[in-house]
């Protein structure tokens, strides 16, 4: 008989767990950076009232434009003497928070145009359709300066202009994949044994949908953080003295010969983040997306 001692229980690492953990490393060594670069935005958002030791509009005139590392503010400061690494790390919060919400918005409006035009067809598929040619003929950045435009600024209306600037994107994916659900044999399996439209469309089409959703979702966070830095940097996002990063570096782009870190930090920050989330975006998808294939 085995001795059964011998066996690792599942509860615990063996050898061969580390061997797969190290592979995995190595192999997707960028995927880990990136998601650990995105943990550590996240982190600093959510806990950014503790981890900065000045308030994000708080002036201080008696060391404006201080260089980092100089004194106490360990990034600098900018032409209001206002900490550079607070606002930076606040900054996080907002584009975090529009980037998240704006694509929600427009996953949610594709979601609805897109299963509403797969499943109607006719009429109301070509008008559907022709209304998201007429979202999809701009770019997503000037479709969300018109709606900028109409509604204003602020937090919320720059979280809704984006997000409806990205409904079209997400409706052509839906609809395709409705399409595509619709034509296999399950679904048409069930309306001969006389399931009802609704039920199938709950049951069989809707999960199907979903999940390609949430793949492609992830990959359009860090277009929605870039439209909604350059809507700030623009003067039409958020309002001053938000400390929003498109609008720190449209603030610092006066001092950039003589005061470079004004613009370069949250523009460096800004970079990193984008970066980071389209690294984790297309591992996702590589890993998630049937289209793809196991890879």
């Amino acid at each position: 008989m085995a001795d059964i001692r011998a066996t690792s229980s599942p509860g615990r690492i063996g050898p061969s767990s580390l061997g797969a953990l190290a592979w995995f490393a190595r192999a997707r060594f960028f995927l880990l950076l990136a998601s650990s670069v995105l943990a550590a935005f996240v982190l600093s958002a959510v806990f950014a009232p503790w981890l900065t030791p000045y308030g994000p509009v708080e002036q201080d005139m008696s060391s404006f434009m201080q260089p980092p590392l100089s004194g106490t503010h360990v990034l600098g400061t900018d032409s209001f003497g206002r900490d550079l690494l607070t606002r930076t790390i606040y900054g996080a919060r907002y584009a975090l928070t529009i980037g998240f919400g704006a694509v929600l918005v427009g996953a949610c409006g594709g979601l609805i145009v897109g299963m509403a035009a797969g499943l109607s067809g006719g009429l109301v598929e070509w008008a559907l359709m022709r209304f998201i040619d007429a979202l999809l003929a701009l770019p997503s950045l000037v479709m969300a300066i018109a709606f900028i435009s109409i509604l204003g600024q602020g937090l919320d209306k720059v979280v809704l202009a984006v997000g409806v600037a990205l409904i079209g994107p997400f409706s052509r994916t839906v609809r395709a994949d409705v399409l595509q659900v619709k034509a296999q044999a399950f679904v048409e399996a069930a309306g001969l044994m006389g399931i009802g439209r609704l039920a199938i469309v709950r049951r069989h089409i809707l999960p199907n949908v979903i999940f390609p959703l949430a793949v492609q979702a992830t990959i359009r966070i860090s277009y929605a953080v870039l439209v909604s830095s350059g809507l700030s940097f623009l003067g039409i996002g958020v309002a001053p003295p938000t400390p929003d990063w498109g609008l720190m570096i449209a603030e610092g782009r006066s001092f950039v010969s003589f005061a470079p870190w004004i613009a370069g930090v949250p523009g460096t920050a800004l970079a990193i983040l984008l970066i980071a989330l389209s690294v984790v975006g297309d591992g996702v998808r590589e890993r998630f997306d049937p289209k793809l294939g196991r890879q």
